[in-house]
């Protein structure tokens, strides 16, 4: 009888670590500061290569608010709601932008900024509005 609840309690234990995430950052950056709370999120850096995952809560219908500027590099960012991964935007070197897309209604939302390559001196932030 122990042995059966020791068992069954590692399953337990080995499960809620395991991260329930749909998508996983994995990057490698220098001077990067980065914050998420439930409506908006952001991402500062001197240099970063890779995927960030943001996870944001939509509480009524509307468009993601996105701005994005590179010194140099490239990136692009996706939003995926419903399960729908989808491109919202590229940036490449140079370029600054603001705008707002990707509509969205009650839910969770992910957003996925992936480079190619090293970016440089970059500024994300997106809003749900």
């Amino acid at each position: 009888m122990k042995r059966t609840v020791s068992l069954f309690v590692a399953v337990f234990m080995i499960l809620t670590l395991v991260g329930c995430s749909k998508y996983h950052s994995k990057y490698k950056a220098v001077g990067f500061v980065h914050s998420n709370d439930l409506s908006s999120a952001y991402m500062n850096f001197y240099t970063f290569e890779g995927r960030m995952v943001f996870k944001l809560k939509s509480s009524g219908e509307g468009d993601l608010k996105y701005s994005a500027k590179l010194e140099s590099g490239s990136a692009t960012v996706y939003y995926d709601y419903l399960g729908t991964k989808s491109k919202l935007f590229s940036v490449s070197g140079g370029e600054e932008l603001a705008s707002y897309g990707g509509y969205v209604d009650t839910g969770t939302v992910y957003i996925i900024v992936e480079t190619e390559g090293e970016c440089r001196n970059g500024v994300f932030q997106f809003n749900l509005d």
